[in-house]
């Protein structure tokens, strides 16, 4: 099941910023005020934009750049057939959000001036889909459930509270005092007359061609990325004895290693408790570690014996032993590169300034506030200034095209981790990647949704938001950062904006009554069960 993650970042004119709030407010007030006939609200979307998980629309602005309006949207299948959607149900609304915005420089200009033009009929659609940005790390909650999924298995754990309590009304449950193996199949004969999806077996969430193409994406990462580290060792090894190449790469390691160690510990008063170790981390994952080095060499050696037949004109056999020597040199240099980056950051980390108590805007802080914790779920925006420096950009943009891949072949059970909160989160770079946005729909309040990624997914998270400037002090792009919790949520909320417009199609389920409803369904799809299996599946009843 294909799923997309998308926002659409636009410049405002600054005249018009209050225009462009109080028309997303328009919008929000009549789609959560149901008309005459309309069973709920925000029941047109449902309808109307039928493959929407989540959407929102928010204004940021700042004292550095001018308002900055953001459409950000999650939602099943390929973008063409959401924007179809989104212009057939708002196509006049978000023209006149448009005209709010700033005439591009680029080659849309053309574009934008057919779609904003007094009187204009040319569809919106492609305007905004020209201008998406595609996030640079995204997690999907309830990964390769699709909406109609959720709302119908929302609807059959409903079914199946009520035959527990409604069974013979009046007289004992026939449920009661029976085997764990009956209660099953009894349970799906009452129901499947009314869900006939009972009796198909559920669409496979992650497919296997999704699942191979994710570990593919993962290994080309990681090959390109211990090519380009060995690189120089490569060239180095061609000019030098193996002997005088290796105590010189012994040599500068050990150098580099006395400088960290020099450099390791935090400067006075800026420590944070962090449960993050890197070398626990490292034997945590060694085996994949070392396939991941297998997997290279098997890419690696075959590549650098066909440089060496083209350049040299010899045959396979003859290049074998020079090539799989210089691809192993190369590989040796591996650790001293990425060490010699880590100390020429940490030379940076220790010149970074930080926000110790950020500017608040209280009147923003006030709206925030009044629009949370209505439901179950929340919504979260951010955008913040990017550090400068070739290396960091570098680095952080190689970390964040990482720990994406990495995301999607690790977390395949609906869930982020050990963290049940989380719907979808995704990052972007904007403006030329100056400016590093993030948006969050969660379970739960703001605090908690926090408090949840400081404790658990701390590193992660210095990783992903360090490079924005006054983040809290971090220690090899890992360490710290995140963990200096009050400053961290101060940090972040300073960068938050008031969500404007924020629907989600099912607003009281989190993440976690997601998965209880699927597995219910699951185990109700089932013709039989053992009585092992029967008893933990009524765990979830």
């Amino acid at each position: 099941m294909r799923q997309t993650t998308l926002s659409v970042p636009l410049e405002v004119k600054p005249e018009s910023k209050a225009r462009l709030a109080d028309l997303i407010e328009d919008l929000r007030e009549r789609e959560e005020t149901p008309p005459r006939g309309q069973p709920q609200d925000y029941a047109r979307i449902m309808r109307d934009v039928p493959a929407l998980h989540f959407m929102s629309m928010s204004v940021f602005t700042s004292r550095e750049y001018d308002p900055l309006f953001i459409l950000e949207a999650n939602f099943d299948g390929p973008p063409g057939a959401y924007w179809g959607q989104m212009e057939a149900a708002f196509g006049e609304d978000l023209r006149a959000m448009l005209r709010c915005c700033k005439r591009p420089l680029d080659r849309d200009a053309d574009l934008f001036d057919a779609v904003t033009a007094p009187d204009s009929r040319a569809p919106v659609a492609p305007y905004f889909e020209a201008r998406t940005m595609r996030p640079s790390v995204f997690h999907h909650g309830n990964r390769g459930m699709n909406r109609d999924r959720i709302l119908d298995e929302e609807a059959l754990f409903e079914a199946v509270r009520g035959e527990l309590v409604e069974a013979n009304a009046g007289g004992p449950s026939p449920y009661r005092g029976i085997a764990a193996a009956v209660v099953d199949p009894k349970m799906r004969g009452g129901l499947l007359p009314r869900f006939e999806s009972l009796g198909r077996k559920a669409p496979k969430r992650i497919p296997l061609t999704e699942r191979l193409g994710d570990i593919l994406r993962l290994y080309v990462f990681v090959v390109a990325l211990l090519f380009t580290l060995s690189l120089p060792g490569i060239v180095l090894q061609a000019f030098m004895p193996m002997e005088r190449y290796l105590i010189g790469l012994g040599i500068l390691m050990a150098a580099i290693v006395l400088l960290l160690f020099l450099k390791r510990k935090p400067l006075p008063g800026t420590e944070a408790p962090s449960r993050f170790r890197l070398i626990w981390f490292l034997l945590r994952h060694s085996l994949l570690i070392a396939i991941l080095l297998a997997a290279y060499l098997v890419a690696a050696v075959p590549f650098a014996i066909g440089l060496d037949m083209l350049f040299r004109g010899i045959s396979a056999e003859a290049s074998y032993p020079a090539a799989l020597r210089a691809v192993l040199l190369g590989l040796a240099f591996v650790p001293l590169a990425l060490l010699g980056i880590i100390l020429r950051v940490r030379y940076l980390e220790r010149r970074d300034s930080w926000h110790d108590d950020p500017h608040v805007d209280e009147s923003t802080l006030r709206e925030m506030v009044r629009r949370e914790d209505w439901i179950a779920q929340n919504h979260m925006g951010s955008i913040v200034l990017i550090k400068p420096g070739v290396l960091r950009s570098i680095v952080i943009h190689a970390g964040h095209l990482g720990l994406g891949l990495f995301l999607r072949v690790k977390a395949t059970d609906g869930y982020l981790g050990s963290m049940r909160t989380v719907h979808f989160p995704h990052w972007a770079f904007l403006n030329n990647h100056s400016r590093l946005l993030f948006f969050s729909n969660f379970d739960h309040s703001w605090d908690s949704y926090l408090d949840d990624f400081i404790e658990k997914a701390h590193a992660g998270l210095t990783l992903a938001w360090g490079c924005g400037v006054g983040f809290p002090p971090a220690r090899f792009l890992v360490v710290d950062g995140a963990s200096h919790g009050r400053m961290f949520k101060t940090w972040a909320l300073a960068s938050r904006a008031v969500s404007r417009f924020w629907y989600s199609a099912y607003k009281h389920l989190t993440v976690d009554q997601i998965e209880r409803n699927a597995r219910i369904a699951d185990g109700l799809r089932r013709r039989s069960m053992n009585e092992k299996d029967a008893a933990k599946w009524m765990l979830d009843l």
